[in-house]
């Protein structure tokens, strides 16, 4: 009875077509796992001991880019953001352990078979390896024995993304500037820099093509997580003209940079 009286979606006088938007309003569509992991319930799995036998393993510089090679394995960089933009492995993928890692490996790796390598911090292999198994990724070869350190001791090449704190970012401010909002679409229109382009990252795959490798562009989220994942696909991609933004709208949002909101209408 309290309830009916008081929850937003159950009004004496609301029309079933009512109900279904006040309850799906917003709701971003399920994450593309979802449904491949109900298969993976019907057909069967792999056990986690065969999982972590096959992914907890330890491997030289040299075999690790041989298998990556070989396999054409996704390098999957679970280190922290800031550890990733100073340095990483050319066209590994960040999407660190510190942040919500399972949902957005299943949002982005579309291929639950796809083979990876990690770069891991020390310790955390096994980690990384039981996490990714449990939204279905059984298909880790290894990790980076050593991490990045031993990857330049063994004088491979490595990448950088630049990032820049809000400060900094507001003295380079101009409208010519092209800036990349990876937050939600909900989050982009409760406030967001006037000359902002939403570009969630949950779609990231599907609207790459509408940006400009010759372009210079700067990401921000809400708070860092989110726009290092984005920088390194895109860099990824080709994309070399990349400005990640520290803290994100977090930050900016104490800086001077114009800034506005709105409201989609119904649909």
């Amino acid at each position: 009875g309290n309830q009916k009286k008081t929850n937003y979606a159950l009004r004496a006088d609301m029309t079933k077509q009512e109900f279904v938007h006040e309850v799906l309003d917003g709701i971003m569509p399920p994450p593309q796992y979802f449904s491949k992991n109900a298969m993976l319930n019907k057909e069967g799995y792999s056990t986690f001991d065969d999982v972590l036998e096959k992914g907890d393993v330890p491997l030289s510089p040299e075999k690790f880019e041989l298998i990556a090679n070989q396999e054409g394995a996704l390098l999957l960089d679970v280190r922290t953001q800031d550890e990733f933009l100073k340095e990483h492995i050319p066209n590994s993928i960040f999407i660190g352990l510190n942040g919500s890692f399972a949902p957005w490996v299943g949002a982005l790796i579309t291929d639950l078979k796809q083979p990876i390598l990690l770069i891991v911090p020390e310790g955390k292999s096994k980690e990384a390896v039981t996490r990714l198994s449990r939204v279905g990724y059984d298909n880790t070869l290894g990790y980076l024995d050593g991490g990045i350190e031993n990857w330049k001791k063994a004088s491979k090449e490595v990448a950088t993304i630049n990032s820049i704190t809000a400060e900094t970012f507001q003295e380079e401010y101009n409208d010519s500037l092209n800036i990349l909002d990876v937050r939600k679409p909900g989050e982009y229109e409760s406030e967001h820099l006037e000359k902002g382009i939403t570009f969630p990252l949950d779609f990231i795959n599907e609207h790459m093509g509408e940006l400009d490798k010759n372009k210079k562009y700067y990401v921000h989220c809400a708070g860092g997580y989110r726009s290092a994942i984005a920088a390194s696909i895109l860099k990824a991609r080709g994309f070399e003209n990349l400005v990640d933004i520290k803290g994100g709208f977090g930050a900016l949002k104490n800086t001077e940079i114009p800034k506005t909101n709105y409201s989609c209408p119904n649909s």
